[in-house]
């Protein structure tokens, strides 16, 4: 298939995009009003603009959007706070369904606050983030549940952002993982496609798609020794392991072996920053167009071109995608 016709297969499709939904936070902040505090003497960053936008398992679902996925929604939790409501109104801007973003009072919604140098547009300041560390309480799993197992079958394509980091207070729990995999078992001509950034080897029966450090550290949690991408596919009983290697393209492995597909480098990016989501964003959902993972691996790299010559975490167009050579 040429990429006009992915795209036209790929408007037809139903994506549910399950996990950590996240909020970015992009403040952009004057040097000059970096005034003194009179109780501290400590310096304050004196934020002058701020812009929002779905991160995480939501910059998957923008990407989605942005491709002309014919329905996308979002499966999670976010906090009874203003982060939550922002991050519903950023979803509901982007035509993007949350009615399965579960309101958890008790947590506070995921957040990334990247601080930006408003006289250069660089990010210069560390990073300040909003992290759950405490497991989820047992009823708050069980709706998770409840809500994907009734929700999930009305959906072509699951993708799963595994995003957290923490061993406790992510939203793909073990009792969900065992759903999502259930879920594959019961539904072999769905696509599930998984890109879980700290437990890819976890994972069963589905597709898999670390990028290479991601791949290897599974490797060492599985199986103790040096990185064997085609036994921790086996591991994982996964149908496709994809593995991303940047700029060299990606490794793809199923039950007959190995096949590289090469990328185009691209010259001075200018934002990497979710690379992985928009790769996995128009790779999954072409491979439910064609089910061919080489054409998959191809489209993922060309929505993956147009983002990293973007700041902050970008989408693709159609029209941006039809005029790549």
């Amino acid at each position: 298939m040429t990429a006009a016709e992915i795209l036209d297969q790929i408007e037809n499709l139903r994506v549910l995009v399950v996990g950590d939904i996240c909020l970015d936070r992009w403040c952009w902040y004057d040097p000059a009003l970096a005034l003194p505090s009179a109780e501290t003497g400590i310096s304050r960053t004196g934020v002058v603009r701020v812009e929002v936008t779905p991160g995480a398992g939501g910059t998957v679902a923008n990407n989605l959007a942005a491709l002309g996925v014919s329905r996308v929604e979002v499966l999670g939790v976010a906090g009874r706070d203003g982060f939550g409501w922002e991050l519903r109104e950023a979803l509901r801007e982007r035509g993007i369904g949350h009615e399965h973003l579960l309101e958890v009072p008790s947590i506070r919604t995921f957040t990334y606050t990247k601080l930006i140098n408003a006289s250069n547009g660089i990010e210069d300041q560390p990073r300040v983030d909003f992290v759950n560390t405490r497991a989820l309480s047992e009823d708050v799993e069980m709706a998770l549940v409840h809500q994907f197992d009734n929700a999930a079958p009305s959906f072509d394509v699951v993708i799963v952002s595994d995003q957290a980091e923490t061993s406790a207070g992510g939203v793909v729990t073990p009792v969900l993982r065992g759903a999502i995999e259930s879920f594959a078992q019961a539904f072999p001509e769905k696509v599930v496609w998984v890109d879980s950034r700290a437990r890819t080897e976890l994972f069963q029966g589905v597709i898999v798609k670390p990028n290479e450090k991601e791949a290897i550290e599974a490797c060492r949690r599985a199986f103790a020794g040096e990185a064997d991408f085609a036994r921790l596919r086996e591991h994982c009983q996964a149908p496709l392991l994809f593995v991303t290697f940047g700029g060299e393209g990606v490794r793809i492995f199923d039950p007959a072996g190995e096949q590289w597909v090469r990328t185009q480098p691209v010259a001075n990016p200018v934002d990497i920053c979710g690379a992985g989501d928009s790769f996995t964003a128009g790779a999954a959902t072409a491979f439910a167009a064609t089910r061919d993972p080489a054409a998959a691996a191809r489209f993922g790299n060309r929505v993956a071109s147009i983002t990293i010559m973007k700041r902050g975490t970008g989408t693709a167009s159609r029209a941006e995608i039809l005029s790549q050579p």
